[in-house]
């Protein structure tokens, strides 16, 4: 078992190298072992190509050795043709008599599916190995068939003394450098970043990822009332942006007009990331500010949040969200403590 334990942890590693490349699909991936040595690895590289299996099963170079070895998977393999052909039956195909599977795949159009296509073909199936961290590497993925919304992910910089920004809205710079660098890395990540009006108004962000190699993200602008104007930089059309409002809001500009999505004022969170969803969005960087954030943590519409503690003090100013969860970790990044809650 020992043996085993660690054939699937480095299938879970080489799967995160798919973070940000691969949403709408899951992280995936696969080790292929021979006599207690790894022969074959692979994982799920970018969205549209070829699925962990079989990556994995291409790398072995003496593919006679198949007959012969087990397939560690983090995720059962599919059972339909999608952009690409099913892995269930490729690994049938190869002859590979025994698959090793962390956890089943909660898409309805596999679920059980590729296990039984395995199993039908003779082949030795052992599922549940490492379930738990393979259902943490793709909690976003599996969010989405359970809730159908995205992963949502709060992030504040805080005060020593609790607040977010000083009175005049400004929040430049709580948190030090690192730490700043590190939230655009988060930003690769995600699928999308959400701010509020205040935080477009007062900060103009770009909302971009310049401090990382990555994708930006889709920026999602909050604006209730359509209070911002066109001249903010999130509406220089240089990154996908989505501006959500509500159905009656007091006025229009041009601006809004080609970016905004109009719901109504009840449930209007509820109703934004279930559209979010419906758009393909999986993940979601919530950056603020303390009004979002707050109503966020308040409704439940959330499932972890990133909070730097600085040791800067502002005295006074605008108070950060108040959050009553689980504090899953903490970790110092030089001046600043990184608390990471999980939603209860």
């Amino acid at each position: 078992m020992a043996d085993q334990k660690k054939y699937m942890q480095r299938a879970l590693e080489i799967a995160y190298r798919g973070m940000g490349a691969v949403s709408p699909n899951p992280m995936v991936g696969c080790v292929l072992v021979h006599q207690s040595q790894i022969i074959g690895e692979g994982y799920h590289q970018a969205f549209g190509g070829h699925h962990a299996e079989v990556n994995a099963i291409r790398s072995v170079k003496n593919q006679d050795l198949l007959k012969h070895s087990t397939l560690y998977v983090t995720l059962e393999p599919c059972s339909h043709f999608g952009k690409t052909p099913p892995c269930a039956n490729l690994i049938v195909k190869k002859g590979i008599p025994k698959v090793v599977i962390a956890t089943k795949d909660p898409n309805p159009m596999v679920a059980g599916k590729g296990i039984k296509i395995l199993e039908e073909a003779g082949v030795e199936v052992e599922l549940g190995l490492l379930q738990e961290a393979s259902k943490f590497l793709n909690r976003r993925f599996l969010k989405g068939f359970s809730e159908k919304r995205p992963f949502i992910i709060l992030k504040w910089a805080e005060t020593a003394d609790g607040f977010i920004a000083r009175n005049d809205f400004d929040s430049k710079w709580i948190s030090n450098e690192f730490s700043r660098t590190l939230v655009h890395k988060w930003r690769a990540e995600e699928d999308a970043i959400m701010v509020g009006t205040n935080t477009v108004k007062y900060d103009n962000p770009t909302l971009n990822v310049r401090d990382w190699k990555g994708e930006n993200p889709i920026r999602i602008i909050v604006d209730r009332n359509l209070r911002l104007p066109s001249d903010r930089l999130v509406f220089d059309n240089s990154i996908s942006t989505i501006l959500y409002h509500y159905k009656d809001a007091p006025q229009e500009l041009p601006h809004q007009k080609k970016l905004g999505e109009a719901l109504g004022k009840e449930d209007f969170l509820d109703a934004l990331f279930k559209d979010l969803y419906k758009k393909g969005i999986g993940s979601i960087l919530v950056e603020g500010g303390s009004t979002l954030l707050s109503a966020l943590l308040h409704v439940g519409l959330w499932d972890e949040a990133r909070v730097f503690k600085s040791k800067k003090t502002f005295k006074e100013g605008i108070k950060a969200p108040s959050i009553h969860s689980k504090l899953n970790s903490a970790k110092v990044l030089g001046s600043d403590l990184l608390m990471i809650y999980t939603k209860a």
